[in-house]
């Protein structure tokens, strides 16, 4: 997730495509994680994709990083301590998970717990924000049904992700109406790369001696799947209206359920496919309106 910045001009196609790219490169991001993470402690992985990445991106925006007031520095550290805590959840459940498209569903949860969190903070979402909750839990429903579901450590890791994911999307929101999105992601990376590192000096040994295979993992997690990831989202966010993006973003799980079963041979059954698309189609229960101003520009 990252912050949207706050000039918006009208639907250019471009952007759309590019949003979608943006989901690719998010969906591969699970891959490499996965692939990662089989030579890597999670959470040495974690601080050196955040902190290079933080590191590449805070020096393409030195400018505008160093302009950012108190104020604004201080929302952009919170966000980032709970970017870095949400992906602490992440990362203990993609190393403990076997069924990488499902975990990528229960995380998409995030996006349905936005509404419950933002009236916490005096927000008033429309009626088709709390019309998607009865559907996201059908679909979960349909999944812990499954046999070949179980709700175990990693499961309850992504929903714990989920959970974070949401809580910081609202403040990355109220942030991101104040502070320009490239500083701001470029903190949410460092803190999160510092948050992780800390993690990992206190429970895991230092294993940085790794396969050449291995560390282009690393590389290809933090230069496509962050840097690169971010940088086109920042850029698409720019020219495309909230309710275009919104939209398109929700495609990351559908591409990482795609991307597992073609590189890990996942296979979903026919009750976890039901849960997977129920839970999609709370997303876009969620984003109804958006998806009505969208379909009606294209008509």
């Amino acid at each position: 997730m990252s912050a949207i910045t706050q000039s918006k001009t009208a639907h250019p196609l471009r952007a759309d495509l590019l949003l979608v790219l943006v989901t690719m490169l998010a969906g591969t991001g699970w891959v490499f994680s996965r692939e990662a993470v089989s030579g890597f402690q999670p959470l040495t992985f974690m601080s050196l994709r955040f902190c290079t990445a933080g590191v590449i991106l805070a020096a393409l925006g030195w400018t505008s990083l160093r302009a950012l007031n108190a104020a604004q520095l201080r929302a952009a550290l919170r966000v980032g301590l709970l970017f870095g805590i949400a992906m602490l959840f992440w990362i203990t459940g993609l190393r403990l998970t076997t069924h990488l498209g499902v975990g990528s569903f229960l995380c998409s949860l995030g996006l349905v717990m936005v509404p419950l969190v933002s009236l916490v903070f005096g927000d008033r979402p429309g009626p088709s924000a709390f019309l998607a909750l009865p559907v996201a839990l059908a679909g979960l429903a349909c999944l812990s049904l499954d046999s070949e579901f179980h709700l175990g450590v990693a499961e309850a890791c992504f929903l714990g992700s989920a959970a974070m994911f949401a809580l910081m999307y609202v403040l990355s929101s109220h942030a991101a109406a104040r502070t320009p999105a490239l500083p701001l992601t470029a903190i949410q990376l460092l803190v999160t790369g510092c948050v992780t590192g800390l993690a990992a000096a206190v429970l895991e040994p230092l294993a940085l001696e790794q396969p050449p295979a291995i560390w282009g993992w690393l590389l290809a997690s933090i230069l496509i799947a962050t840097c690169m990831r971010f940088l086109f989202q920042t850029h698409a966010m720019g020219q495309s209206p909230p309710s275009h993006s919104a939209i398109i973003m929700n495609l990351e799980p559908v591409w990482t359920a795609l991307l597992a079963a073609l590189w890990f041979g996942e296979r979903m059954t026919l009750l976890q496919l039901c849960g997977c698309g129920l839970i999609f189609s709370a997303l876009l229960v969620n984003r109804w309106p958006m998806l009505r101003k969208w379909l009606r520009s294209l008509a």
